[in-house]
């Protein structure tokens, strides 16, 4: 090789490097700031009773192949940032030591069946976990706040934990919603950021208690 073609193509690596050496340095910054929220939003649903124990998982989609998630086992008050497991698009673990929650089924369904979803919350707030078991739908027009934001939060047929059964209930009501009861199990909201995702759920717990009130009160069943 001449020296004026190994000039070109050391100045030409040089150039790639200097192009490729960002974008890798920004998607590590965003996977760690994902990690982060996710440890976060986690802390808030154990403070919040939102989860007990080692319940709930959340995820975030960190491109079109990876999955960041919540690992099986682990209190979700309790986790650090390094806790958390990527998957592919099979739900395979390709990094992360602990192992992948069991309902990582039901996330990939939705993230599958909704482009624009980037974020997943699973929780088992009481109220509205209440109404799941009892087999009531969250779909009274109460609230326009809930309406507007939400319209209505349909009731899911029962499907075992962990299990495939579980992702086949949900799967009619995911391209139509954004948040759904499953019967005798507890909520899943989804957005298009951690935050939002988490935010449905406090909305979908705070809709079921005015609900709650208001069947109390004997007020209306529309």
């Amino acid at each position: 090789m001449s020296v004026a073609r190994k000039v070109r193509y050391y100045a030409g690596a040089e150039a790639i490097a200097a192009f490729v050496t960002p974008l890798r340095e920004y998607s590590m910054s965003a996977e760690r700031k994902h990690r982060e929220e996710i440890v976060r939003y986690g802390r808030m649903l154990h403070e919040r009773g939102f989860v007990a124990a080692m319940d709930g998982n959340l995820s975030v989609r960190l491109d079109s192949e990876r999955i960041l998630v919540t690992p099986t086992c682990i209190s979700k008050g309790a986790m650090r940032a390094g806790d958390m497991v990527i998957v592919d698009l099979e739900g395979e673990r390709v990094a992360g030591r602990r192992n992948v929650t069991s309902e990582i089924g039901m996330h990939l369904l939705i993230y599958r069946s909704r482009p624009d979803i980037t974020a997943i919350v699973h929780a088992h707030p009481p109220t509205a976990t209440g109404f799941a078991a009892a087999g009531m739908p969250l779909t009274e027009p109460l609230v326009c706040e809930v309406v507007m934001g939400l319209g209505c939060i349909p009731l899911a047929r029962y499907g075992t934990p962990g299990t495939s059964e579980l992702a086949k209930t949900l799967e009619p009501y995911v391209p139509h919603y954004d948040a759904i009861l499953m019967s005798n199990h507890g909520v899943v909201t989804y957005g298009d950021t951690i935050e939002h995702a988490y935010m449905k759920m406090e909305t979908v717990e705070h809709f079921a208690q005015i609900a709650l009130v208001t069947h109390l009160l004997g007020g209306s069943s529309r």
